[in-house]
């Protein structure tokens, strides 16, 4: 007890409460300075390591010292007579009462900061923004181009800031010349600010003006008008581009801004590459066609403007004949290099270089490597490069990553959700994936902003197919091709619904050709069938031929077609990857070496399509599509039963294909004798004739089908 008075009496506790009272207080000091100083994470956790060590010295000086009118001296020599450590108590007790004032201070502080700043706390972690389209305020609307032009710099250089989310132009875009609130606009683009402005164009001089309003309550964060030359228009992107970015950055942005600069060349040749990307966005031949004239007057008159060379090799890419043009790709493959090569040789570091080089590549299987890299390096450089990004997920798709693709996808949503394309595919690939309820949800989503657009027709159709509602969809896959004539994913839904509904007539009167070739065999008309079959091998497609071959029992010549061309299935994989479904090809030959006797090289073949299934199955894939493929290469392995599970199970999620199985798929023929076989083939062909009814279409007979 005598020890706890003397700890008492040398004020000990009165030190320890005051110290650590005080040292609390300090700690809220430095928490709030810190973001003001710009001080590190680790400054405040070393500052309260520093002040925890020095809590036992404190005490242990407190024991071993007493502060006297003369000064600090140790407790040992202070005549017990003499001591004031009843005076420095009541010091200490006023010093402790005196923090506490404080301390209450602070905590009242931060509760009323708490309450009266939760708006802002709420928009510092969303670091989001959409630009939209400048408004034309010139006499002349053709020089709407201009506006959009200006808009989409601004937009790309803002993009280039990594931890900055940018609403993507297709989705900016789809607010031009709407008076819709911005709450309504945030809320669809997901973003929580705002660029809108305006230009007015007049002889050789320009009025920009742009403002950035916060969503959540209309806030006009900031705003400028800009008069200047034509000449300086380059200076004025960067300018608003920068100053947005600084006005951001005291709230979202946490990295040291640079000033942007964008490539300068004469206003003339600017207009000209402006007016031309506005066209190619158009994606008919007629204005993109156009848009090359412009693009040659841009280089003619500045040869060292790499953008125009970039654009240039996209539109003629776009034009090819294996597109939506007519130039035979033979010729854009030579000619889009060079300007590549150009474009990429004045800018290193040009995102739409890259990003076209990505698409030259990706026209080619085995330069899907090459492709992936390219495309990659453009987004590196600039996000918001949305159909780089769409290129992207189309080889990742084509190689057999789709779950890469989805990913890609899913980012597409996200920063551009009215992105036709990556609306449609995005809708494929949930599909694919056997995620149905969420492809419906996308569908519903973009319905309410586009109703009538042919790609929500088009994508529901997909979705009605894939659960067996082929008399539903076909209707909407009409309509949707009916709107967009010239759009291949239109006539190709158009074409599924018919092959599902079992319409060989029409699917050879208006069906893409690759679904013509077995629609000709169905119809008796073998010979042209062959003469389209060689014809889309001739383009790279050789499944059509394959398939046709073994069906007319002609396996040797498929052999002999496969190994005149490829030394090796390792070479052919290499030109023909698995997709996202499965390897159908390579079946095909499987089939027809173990028709000819090839124990070897049907081994082989096997073996690379149980790697393409496995590949596909461990990255979720789940459809009825893939089911069929299983079930082909279980019944090619010679495991019947599982091979008919898995035909069983794709005729309850939705599978509707030819029920005379034996016939088109002629390596089911030596299941045709099962009776569980038999079943799943009569539960097909009802199905169908269900579907048909509904359309008021004949039933089919449940053996001779299609």
């Amino acid at each position: 007890m005598s020890f706890f008075v003397e700890l008492k009496r040398r004020n000990v506790f009165r030190v320890g409460i005051a110290y650590t009272i005080a040292t609390w207080a300090l700690l809220q000091v430095v928490d709030v300075i810190t973001p003001i100083l710009a001080l590190p994470e680790w400054a405040p956790k070393l500052i309260f390591v520093f002040l925890a060590v020095g809590f036992v010295p404190a005490l242990i000086f407190a024991w071993a010292f007493e502060l006297t009118p003369e000064g600090l001296k140790k407790e040992s020599d202070v005549d017990r007579s003499e001591s004031i450590t009843n005076v420095t108590g009541r010091k200490l007790d006023y010093s402790i009462i005196a923090v506490l004032v404080v301390a209450v201070g602070l905590l009242l502080m931060d509760r009323f900061s708490n309450d009266t700043e939760t708006p802002v706390v709420k928009t510092a972690v969303t670091k989001s923004i959409a630009v939209l389209p400048f408004v034309n305020m010139s006499s002349d609307p053709e020089q709407d181009f201009f506006s959009d032009g200006i808009t989409e710099e601004i937009l790309n250089s803002l993009a280039s800031v990594k931890e900055l989310k940018v609403a993507g132009r297709t989705s900016s875009f789809a607010f031009k010349g709407r008076n819709d609130d911005l709450r309504k606009i945030g809320d669809t683009l997901g973003v929580e600010h705002i660029l809108e402005g305006s230009v007015r164009k007049s002889g050789t001089k320009v009025r920009i003006t742009a403002q950035l309003i916060q969503v959540a309550d209309g806030f006009h964060m900031w705003s400028e008008t800009y008069d200047r030359q034509l000449t300086d228009v380059f200076a004025v992107q960067d300018e608003i581009a920068t100053e947005i970015l600084r006005q951001l950055k005291t709230q979202l942005l946490d990295e040291v801004l640079e000033d942007l600069v964008s490539q300068r060349t004469d206003p003339e040749v600017y207009e000209l590459y402006l007016l031309a990307k506005q066209r190619l966005y158009s994606r008919t031949r007629r204005t993109m066609e156009s848009a090359v004239e412009l693009l040659d007057e841009a280089i003619a008159k500045d040869p060292r403007y790499a953008p125009a060379y970039a654009q240039r090799a996209i539109a003629m890419q776009l034009l090819s004949d294996d597109s939506y043009g007519t130039i035979p790709n033979v010729e854009v493959v030579a000619q889009s290099k060079r300007f590549i090569d150009r474009a990429l040789e004045l800018d290193p570091e040009l995102a739409e270089g890259w990003a076209s080089l990505g698409l030259y590549y990706s026209d080619q299987p085995s330069q899907y490597e090459q492709a992936i890299d390219a495309l990659t390096k453009a987004l590196s450089i600039n996000p918001n490069l949305i159909n780089a990004s769409n290129w992207l997920q189309n080889v990742l798709a084509a190689s057999g990553q789709p779950l890469a693709a989805m990913r890609i996808l899913e980012d597409m949503g996200e920063r551009d959700p009215l992105y036709r394309p990556a609306f449609g595919n995005a809708v494929g690939a949930f599909l694919a994936f056997g995620r149905d309820d969420e492809a419906r949800a996308l569908i519903d989503r973009f319905r309410e902003y586009e109703p009538n657009d042919p790609h929500v027709f088009r994508a529901e159709a997909l979705l009605d197919y894939m659960s067996g509602q082929s008399a539903h969809g076909l209707p909407l896959a009409r309509r949707a091709y009916e709107l967009a004539p010239t759009d291949i994913n239109a006539q190709f839904a158009l074409t599924i619904g018919l092959l599902q509904t079992h319409q060989p007539e029409r699917i050879e009167e208006e069906g893409l050709d690759f679904f013509r070739v077995d629609a000709l065999d169905a119809l008796g008309r073998r010979d042209e069938a062959f003469e389209l079959a060689y014809k889309l091998a001739r383009e790279g497609f050789v499944g059509n031929l394959f398939g046709l071959l073994n069906r007319a029992e002609r396996s040797q010549e498929l052999v002999d077609y496969l190994e005149e061309r490829w030394a090796s299935l390792d070479d052919f994989a290499a030109e023909h990857p698995h997709g996202a479904y499965g390897y159908g090809e390579m079946m095909e030959i499987a089939f027809a070496y173990s028709r000819t006797g090839n124990s070897g090289r049907f081994e082989d073949a096997m073996l690379l399509v149980d790697n393409a299934m496995s590949e596909l199955a461990a990255q979720g894939v789940d459809n009825m599509v893939n089911m069929v493929l299983n079930a082909t290469y279980l019944a090619l392995a010679g495991r019947d039963e599982e091979a008919i599970s898995q035909l069983e199970l794709a005729v309850d999620r939705g599978f509707r294909g030819n029920p005379a199985l034996d016939w088109s798929q002629p390596i089911f023929a030596s299941l045709a004798d099962n009776p569980r076989f038999v079943t799943m083939r009569t539960r097909l062909a009802d199905k169908i004739n269900e579907q048909r009814a509904i359309l008021g279409l004949d039933p089919i007979d449940r053996v001779t089908a299609l």
